[in-house]
């Protein structure tokens, strides 16, 4: 491998302490210094690139297509690239690279829980194991990868799950794709990488609104989100893909008037299915996209992501059959609409 490339956008791992609170203060060099005190220097050479010093909670859409002209960019030159990111927005921004990445070269995300400046950082030791596994020839071909807490996972199906803890990170119903710690690199196993949906140069995505979904919730929120602007509506569901009958009511008006609807589960793991009367099996045959195991984060980068795509189609259901033709590539158990 000749290098690897280095791209910090902010973060955690890159704050340090004030009397206002955190703010990001270590550039990417410095980080790569930290990283290299945990088990030595990695063997190619790295270069360092500072992209953004924001806290991810700040962050947009049109910063994280940026940020993916970057990586591409880089990979021009570059084996591999790693990315520093706050862990906020990280299982967003590492799916929206998933959506733009092509290639079979290793794009690796990663951050940290605690500063750069605590008395035990997660920081360098993150992103040792992220270099690491970029450098190594296991993580070829496995597309997108988040490393956190040694262990590393898919892009796709990544959820935060931890506010405060290092394991902050899963996959569940995935699982890691390998661990890199003292004992080195191991992978266990393929994660499928789908062709990408976003085209180069890419600035930004239609708006796509989640409406989640409580005891009694109305139709307000779904009303809200299209007369807002919306061109799709994603619904963080309960259990396996339902909504209120207020919900599922308006969300038919919207299928048939070829506003795309995507259900996912407000759960925070595994398949959504349409399997009940009134609920999910009534959206399931109008046409609504079964977000397979993705979160309703993820389902609605994809949704925008697909009508993006599509944005020339004369056909209305062309951005749900992308959504589909994707989430069967990704691996995602997709649940096609009843006839």
């Amino acid at each position: 491998m000749r290098h690897l490339a280095l791209l910090a956008t902010g973060g955690t791992i890159a704050t340090r302490g004030t009397p206002g609170g955190r703010r990001v203060e270590v550039d990417a060099a410095g980080l790569l210094r930290a990283a290299e005190a945990v088990w030595g220097p990695v063997p190619p050479r790295v270069e360092t690139h500072d992209v953004n010093s924001v806290a991810s909670f700040a962050a947009g859409i049109p910063d994280v297509l940026a940020l993916a002209a970057r990586v591409r960019a880089a990979l021009r030159d570059a084996d591999g690239v790693v990315v520093t990111h706050g862990t906020d927005t990280l299982e967003e921004a590492a799916f929206l690279l998933a959506l733009a990445h092509e290639g079979t070269a290793p794009v690796v995300v990663t951050g940290a829980q605690r500063p750069f400046d605590d008395p035990a950082p997660d920081g360098p030791r993150n992103l040792a194991a992220a270099l690491r596994w970029a450098a190594s020839p296991e993580a070829g071909g496995t597309g997108v990868t988040v490393v956190f807490a040694d262990a590393v996972l898919p892009a796709v199906g990544v959820r935060k799950t931890r506010s405060l803890g290092l394991d902050a990170f899963s996959a569940p119903g995935r699982g890691p794709v390998g661990h890199v710690d003292e004992a080195g690199v191991r992978r266990h196993r393929t994660a499928p990488a789908p062709a990408p949906l976003i085209a180069p140069g890419a600035a930004d995505l239609p708006r796509v609104d989640v409406v989640s979904q409580y005891l009694g919730a109305d139709a307000s929120a779904v009303e809200h989100a299209v007369a807002s602007g919306a061109r799709g509506v994603v619904v963080a569901g309960f259990g396996s893909g339902n909504a209120t009958p207020a919900v599922t009511r308006a969300c038919l008006g919207l299928l048939e008037s070829g506003v795309p609807v995507v259900m996912a589960s407000r759960t925070g793991s595994g398949p959504v299915v349409g399997l009940y009367n009134g609920g999910g099996a009534d959206l399931a045959a109008a046409g609504a996209v079964f977000a397979g195991d993705l979160s309703p984060w993820q389902a609605r980068l994809l949704l925008a992501a697909a009508l993006s795509a599509e944005s020339g189609a004369a056909d209305p259901d062309a951005p749900a059959r992308r959504c589909r033709t994707w989430l069967r590539e990704a691996g995602a158990v997709a649940a096609e609409p009843r006839p």
